[in-house]
């Protein structure tokens, strides 16, 4: 480099600091680049900008479901929910029924994604999202069979990368169900670290019907795939290599996809694993030397070694979209039937549903439920206008997991001994055995916290990161130093910026942030910008002062991406109010939501100070931007008992949460809705029934308390509220498969002394 054409911010300022940059940046992979910069950037830079235009993400407004969606969701995906029983599903039948598949199939489930003009329904996110949910209500199992096709495999893929003469062949053939796609990631060597598959293709020579073809000798073995047993086409990733050169290029090719029919001579399908005793069909696969064609790769051979970047763009969707849909429509089941069973079951004379006990429990439910379902819908939002959200899929797959896992459990404690007995009754159990699934797929939630919420996020989502790292590593030293030279002084703006706002904001108690809106939630709004710009300061001190080191400081991280998680879904709960209309009764839930959401994320920005690894800045840290300590409380009991309340309650704000999912006309839900509306009609009766001080119906109506109707009403109740307390039994038979085994039974044997008796000779 000639110094002389150095300036001398160049060469003082510039310089020196891009030589520590280079020495303490971890070297990148090419898996890791394609990985960061994978997908697009939303709402997550401007919460990490520590700034954000509120208005901007009012103003995005929400995706309205058109005629012919919502005519779908009311019509086939609630017919198909009314064929599905979730009970035979799992444990009697232990798969999908026939009747089922081909419903799917004729009415076109499994082509929602795929544009009309190939055959598909071409449906928005959310749409996809609506019909998920519902159907996964009613069967998790049903649910996997339509998600597959419509996130992460063949289909998605080829609607983004696909060559038009793949699209052409395959996508109409995966819409009307002619194919059944499975997608083979997962290597049987390798868990989360998909990058580390031991399943190899070379480039080769070979025979394809007849010819000399070009293509590929692959050999693999996957598990955990899902649809992978009946699958007909299979979309199958692997690290290609060309050693003889006759592509002309590396040796080491990269990651690759392909579509490998599933008869192919050397493909092995058909052994199932038994996933939480789920009945979806997921299994093993395998294939050894299987000659593939070029012309099998996923978007021809020009995407050789792109696998990676392909994938990762392409599990926006399954983990944006799909896994968020299932989890809310799991939290939405537990709040509807929880609220319920809780005012029905009666315990010392008084619904469960008035101890302080459960309405902690249930306010938790019913927050976690709001939180997640208006997250979803922003999220949801951004994907309709074009966003493939590579930072937020990862917040949303594990905050909804996580949050259906914590859900599901609170509401196994109210239901207690109903929820713990399995059977046709049981409407919670089934949810409960697939949340494992949930929490494992598409990113173990433990690596997706600690590794990539934040590890991703606070590459992508700053505004000059990315741009620096790149000119860390540009060969040209001198064109690398000029590009960082720029970026850095627009970086040092940024951060004095930043370091202004959090302060100001924080001493004085965020008065000085702005609220887009006036009414009860302008306290929100200025609130989390305050925090907005506190994760600002000390994400920019973690990246400054630890550099490559962050990258293994995996709880730090954690708590980083924690923190933005919340502001993500603090988010999304203020404008999911303001796009409902600022509906009054649904306050105590989004009171609720928005202080917990709060009190997280100081938590969590306290709890990266307290562990901030240079102590002298973690005390800065700590004056800037909590000087005063933790000052987001969680919510009040006060407001517990209000959310408690309108969970336990028939409410059009109960209605607003619970929206969306399955009730039908004869399952254990509709059982449960109708003794709840019964129970809450006839509480008057049973309020003046106490009052007299009589507890049995036939009593009240001979002593005049109530009329003859009213007993008839409380009859009728009662039997309903019976019904849906009781639990299933079956015969030991049913369980063991076994015929049951009766021993004869034997005369009774006399008593010892009647014995004797009976031996001794009579008297003469």
């Amino acid at each position: 480099m000639s110094l002389p054409s150095l300036s001398a911010r160049q060469r003082y300022f510039s310089r020196p600091i891009l030589d520590m940059v280079r020495r303490v940046l971890p070297p990148m992979s090419d898996t890791e680049r394609e990985a960061i910069e994978a997908g697009t950037v939303g709402w997550e830079a401007d919460l990490l900008s520590g700034d954000p235009d509120w208005k901007k993400l009012l103003g995005l407004g929400t995706q309205a479901l058109t005629a012919e969606e919502q005519a779908f969701i009311d019509g086939p995906t609630s017919k198909l929910c009314a064929m599905l029983d979730d009970w035979k599903i799992t444990f009697e039948e232990r798969d999908i029924p026939e009747d089922a598949w081909a419903f799917m199939k004729k009415h076109g489930f499994m082509g929602l994604i795929i544009p009309k003009e190939l055959g598909g329904k071409g449906f928005s996110a959310t749409a996809n999202s609506e019909i998920v949910s519902r159907i996964s209500s009613r069967s998790p199992s049903a649910a996997v069979a339509v998600i597959v096709p419509n996130s992460l495999g063949p289909g998605e893929l080829l609607v983004l990368f696909g060559t038009d003469e793949q699209k052409r062949h395959y996508l109409p053939r995966l819409a009307d169900g002619r194919e059944v796609p499975a997608f083979a990631l997962t290597s049987a060597d390798a868990g989360s670290d998909a990058t580390a598959m031991t399943d190899r293709g070379i480039v080769c020579w070979g025979k394809h019907n007849g010819k000399k073809t070009l293509g590929m000798r692959v050999t693999w073995s996957k598990r955990y795939i899902s649809l992978g047993p009946v699958c007909s086409v299979l979309g199958l990733a692997y690290k290609l290599h060309d050693p003889d050169g006759l592509l002309g290029g590396d040796e080491d090719l990269g990651i690759t996809l392909a579509l490998v029919p599933s008869d192919t001579p050397g493909v092995n399908i058909g052994r199932r694993h038994y996933p939480g005793m789920q009945a979806f069909p997921n299994g093993p696969n395998s294939g050894t030397d299987v000659f593939i064609p070029m012309e099998w790769i996923i978007g021809g051979q020009e995407r050789i070694g792109q696998g990676w970047r392909m994938l990762v763009t392409a599990l926006a969707a399954g983990r944006s979209v799909m896994l968020p849909s299932m989890s809310c429509a799991g939290m939405k089941v537990a709040a509807f039937t929880t609220g319920a069973y809780a005012r029905v079951r009666e315990q010392f004379n008084l619904p469960i549903s008035k101890f302080e006990g459960i309405q902690e429990v249930m306010a938790r439910i019913a927050g976690e439920t709001y939180t997640i379902d208006a997250a979803r819908r922003m999220t949801l939002r951004g994907i309709d206008m074009g966003e493939k959200p590579a930072v937020v899929s990862s917040i949303m797959k594990y905050h909804a997991t996580e949050r259906m896992r914590d859900v599901t459990n609170d509401a196994m404690d109210v239901h207690s001994g109903k929820a713990a007995i399995d059977g046709p009754r049981n409407y919670l159990s089934s949810g409960y055995r697939a949340i494992p699934i949930a929490i494992t797929v598409e990113g173990a939630n433990i690596m997706t916290r600690n590794l990539m919420i934040y590890g991703q996020g606070s590459v992508r989502a700053h505004p000059y990161l990315l741009d620096e790292m790149a000119a860390a590593q540009d060969p040209d030293k001198l064109q690398g130093l000029e590009a960082f030279d720029a970026i850095l002084a627009k970086h040092a703006v940024f951060q004095i910026k930043t370091l202004a706002r959090a302060v100001g904001r924080t001493w004085s108690l965020a008065l000085a942030s702005s609220a887009p809106v006036n009414g009860p939630t302008a306290k929100y709004f200025k609130q989390a910008k305050q925090l907005s710009a506190s994760l600002a300061v000390v994400s920019e001190a973690a990246l400054v002062i630890l550099g490559g080191r962050l990258k293994r400081m995996e709880m730090l991280s954690a708590r980083l991406g924690d923190a933005l998680s919340e502001l993500y879904l603090l988010s999304g709960i203020l404008k999911k109010w303001e796009d409902d209309g600022r509906p009054h009764d649904d306050l105590p839930f989004v009171d609720y939501s928005a202080q917990m959401a709060l009190h997280r994320c100081e938590r969590a920005l306290k709890g990266v100070i307290d562990n901030f690894p240079v102590r002298p800045v973690a005390w800065l840290l700590k004056a800037l931007v909590q000087p005063f300590g933790t000052r987001y409380g969680a919510p009040r009991d006060r407001l517990a008992q209000q959310v408690s309340d309108l969970l336990s309650k028939p409410n059009a704000a109960r209605e607003r949460l619970t929206q969306g999912i399955f009730i039908g006309e004869d399952t254990e839900l509709s059982r449960l809705a109708h003794a709840f509306a019964d129970t809450v009609r006839l509480a008057p009766v049973r309020a003046r029934m106490r009052a007299a001080e009589i507890g049995d119906i036939e009593q009240a109506l001979a002593k005049g308390t109530i009329s003859e109707d009213e007993a008839e009403q409380l009859h009728v109740a009662s039997a309903l509220v019976r019904e849906v307390i009781k639990v299933d039994d079956f015969a030991p038979e049913e369980l063991t498969g076994k015929p049951a085994k009766r021993k004869p039974r034997k005369a009774p044997k006399a008593p010892a002394r009647a014995r004797r008796r009976s031996t001794e000779p009579a008297a003469e």
